[in-house]
C-alpha cells in the first residue's frame, strides 16, 4: 500500500555539507580542554585507584555511614560557636551592665565544638574529647594524618566523616580539618553516647583490621584486557601441554 502524502507538509531534506545546514549537537566532552584545576583532580582521583595506597592513608576513604552522620551533624549544629553579631551584642550587654554600676562576672562559656587541628589535638592529649570528628578530603592529608593513631592511643572516640566544606559550616568557616565535642547539654548525652558506641565499633575496635588494610592498586580498562589476553594464552599452552 502506497501511504498518503500530505501535500502541505514539504520535504526539505538537510545537507551537513560544509558551509551548508548548522551541524546537530554532538557530545564532544572528550574533546574539551578543561581547566587545569578539574585536569589535576581528575588525574590525582585516577592516580590514587592505580598506585598502591597505604593503610595509613586508604583509611580515610572509609567514612561514617549516612545515617549516622546525620544523626552527629544534627547534635554538632546545635554545639556551632557564636557568631559575630551575637558575640558583639554580649558584649554591649556586659558593657552597659558595666556602665550601671553591677558586678561586671563574666558570662558562662556556653559548650560548643572546638575546630582547628592544634586546639583539637590538646583536647586529645589531655582526654578532655568526648568525640572527634575528621574530615576525609584535607589537602595536604598529612595535617590530620597522624590523628587516628593519637586518638586510638588515648582512647579517646573518632570518626571519619565526608566533606571538609561541611565541617567547616558547622564552626562557621569555609573548611575545617577536624572537630572535637567536649562536652554536651544532659538532654544531648543519650545521642551523644549512641555516636559515640557506632564510632567505636567502626574505628577504634577496628584498629588492627585497618592497619593492615592497603588501597588502591586496581587496574585501567586496557591494562585488565592485556592482563586477561596473557592469562588466557597461558591457559591455552597449558591446556595443550596437558
Amino acid at each position: 500500500t502506497k501511504r498518503v502524502v500530505n501535500p502541505l507538509f514539504e520535504k526539505r531534506p538537510k545537507n551537513f555539507g560544509i558551509g551548508q545546514d548548522i551541524q546537530p549537537k554532538r557530545d564532544l566532552s572528550r574533546f574539551i580542554k578543561w581547566p587545569k584545576y578539574i585536569r589535576l583532580q581528575r588525574q590525582k582521583a585516577v592516580l590514587q585507584t592505580r598506585l598502591k595506597v597505604p593503610p595509613p592513608v586508604q583509611q580515610f576513604q572509609s567514612t561514617l555511614d549516612k545515617q549516622t552522620a546525620t544523626q552527629l551533624f544534627k547534635l554538632l549544629d546545635k554545639y556551632r560557636p557564636e557568631t559575630k553579631e551575637a558575640r558583639k551584642e554580649r558584649l554591649k550587654q556586659r558593657a552597659a551592665a558595666k556602665a550601671q554600676g553591677k558586678d561586671d562576672a563574666p558570662t558562662k562559656r556556653a559548650p560548643v565544638v572546638r575546630h582547628g587541628v592544634n586546639s583539637v589535638v590538646t583536647l586529645v592529649e589531655k582526654k578532655k574529647a568526648q568525640l572527634v570528628i575528621i574530615a576525609n578530603d584535607v589537602d595536604p592529608i598529612e595535617l590530620v594524618l597522624f590523628l587516628p593513631a593519637l586518638c586510638r592511643k588515648m582512647g579517646v572516640p573518632y570518626c571519619i566523616v565526608k566533606n571538609k566544606a561541611r565541617l567547616g559550616r558547622v564552626a562557621r568557616r569555609k573548611t575545617t580539618s577536624c572537630m572535637a565535642i567536649t562536652q554536651v547539654e544532659s538532654g544531648d548525652r543519650g545521642a551523644l553516647s549512641k555516636i559515640v558506641e557506632t564510632v567505636k565499633t567502626n574505628y577504634n575496635e577496628r584498629a588492627e583490621e585497618i592497619r593492615k588494610h592497603w588501597g588502591g592498586g586496581s587496574l585501567g580498562s586496557k591494562s585488565a584486557a592485556r592482563v586477561a589476553k596473557i592469562e588466557k594464552m597461558r591457559a591455552i599452552e597449558l591446556a595443550k601441554k596437558a
